[in-house]
């Protein structure tokens, strides 16, 4: 697919990651507004909330773009999303409709430069599940703490590994995130001690936004579920690696996940992605027949994960891999999800599990990078790393790569701040 031509000329170019061919969804708001729907489109924004106000444009028997969220416009459905991309196009297009175009008192006001903006979480997040799903990554923890011969659980290659996260921390790009607290019990200690996570690091991941909910006690199957995904995100799923290692058995994760997620700014489309379909990899079993694809599930997807210590004037990137890479694709895990009878709910957030590729700076976490610390990196500063330092930025960025175009999503950016002093009983009177 080309690039489509935009009269917004700042879309035109193929350095862009938000041309035409995008148009993801956000919530933005600026010193003269509240938060309110918006459209990527170059450097601009589209503010849809006015667009709606004038009458040019209109989805649905009532406004659903006067909320600072997309979950009412996602409960129209399938028909709805396709009939606003359409109008967004023709509205944006060169040669299309001239509503905005042709009129410099409307196009004034509904255009929105980005560096003037701040971004919000672009949807309310019902739940959020994170999931296990990436081969490289399983295999190089499993490699690390059970040896290469037991690195993959049994299941692990019949089944998307994933446990229920917490929707209340998930956090929008720009939000800082501050070093948790747990239950930390080194190896050579007798009992464990309270305090703040000295392995703290990133999982860099894609996020899946269910559009459409499924019903209790119905299962759905895997092309259902692809059409139930309203858009996707970069997703990085924080995690205190010593407070997992010490609660993690018998029942998996909890407090090592539950203090932070942070998801990039935009939801880019299916339809948006589209061009950029590729199949999962080669099976060593044959899943299930409820778990086998129809067609390609995956995208071509090229992430970067880059950390920038506090007071450096560059980040380092340390990793670069690619979607394409998971073993499970998010409408597998969406369908196994549902496969219970788990009712799947508009707002939901499928998290891929970390995305690692078979070499080395293909690792999307600080665990596999150091080799849980044995091996710490040399970062473009002289200063090196085996986890997260407080003051430390990850920046988590991406984009599908087309014929003179780019789809992406916006940085996903957090930085640590210091934890908090650790709660303390009083003596009872």
């Amino acid at each position: 697919m080309q690039l489509k031509k935009s009269w917004v000329t700042s879309a035109n170019s193929p350095e862009t990651h938000f041309p035409l061919n995008n148009l993801p969804y956000g919530v933005f708001s600026t010193d003269e507004n509240e938060p309110r729907c918006g459209v990527a489109i170059g450097d601009m924004i589209l503010d849809l909330t006015l667009l709606e106000e004038e009458g040019v444009l209109s989805v649905g028997d009532e406004p659903v773009f006067d909320l600072p969220f997309w979950n009412e416009f996602m409960e129209l459905g399938a028909e709805a999303w396709l009939d606003l991309r359409t109008r967004l196009v023709d509205l944006l297009a060169e040669g299309g409709d001239s509503a905005i175009s042709g009129n410099e008192a409307l196009k004034s006001r509904v255009l929105v430069a980005q560096s003037d903006a701040q971004m919000h979480m672009p949807f309310v997040v019902t739940e959020f599940t994170d999931f296990y799903a990436g081969r490289h990554h399983a295999t190089n923890i499993g490699t690390m703490f059970r040896g290469a011969e037991n690195a993959l659980p049994p299941n692990w290659l019949h089944i998307p590994i994933g446990y229920n996260g917490r929707a209340s921390t998930v956090v929008v790009s720009g939000t800082d995130i501050r070093r948790p607290l747990g239950q930390l019990k080194p190896p050579n200690a007798d009992l464990p001690h309270f305090g703040a996570c000295k392995r703290l690091d990133v999982e860099l991941e894609m996020g899946a936004i269910v559009g459409t909910g499924s019903t209790m006690g119905q299962p759905i199957t895997v092309a259902q579920a692809d059409e139930m995904i309203f858009g996707y995100v970069i997703l990085n799923d924080w995690s205190a690696r010593d407070i997992q290692a010490w609660e993690y058995q018998p029942l998996g994760p909890f407090q090592a996940k539950a203090f932070g997620t942070s998801i990039s700014p935009w939801i880019v489309t299916r339809a948006a992605l589209e061009p950029f379909r590729t199949s999962t990899p080669p099976r060593e079993f044959d899943l299930l027949p409820y778990l086998r694809e129809p067609g390609p599930m995956l995208y071509d997807i090229a992430l970067e994960f880059a950390l920038q210590p506090d007071g450096a004037d560059k980040a380092t990137v340390l990793t670069r891999t690619n979607y394409r890479e998971m073993y499970y694709s998010a409408a597998q895990q969406l369908c196994h999800h549902a496969s219970s009878g788990c009712e799947m709910n508009v707002g939901d957030l499928i998290g891929s599990g970390t995305i690692s590729g078979p070499e080395k700076h293909e690792r999307g976490s600080l665990l596999e990078l150091s080799w849980g610390g044995k091996e710490p990196i040399v970062l473009d500063t002289g200063e090196t790393r085996s986890f997260l330092e407080d003051g430390d930025t990850a920046t988590l960025s991406g984009f599908a790569q087309g014929n003179g175009y780019r789809i992406g999503f916006g940085d996903c950016v957090g930085t640590i701040l210091p934890a908090v002093e650790a709660p303390r009983d009083l003596p009872r009177t």
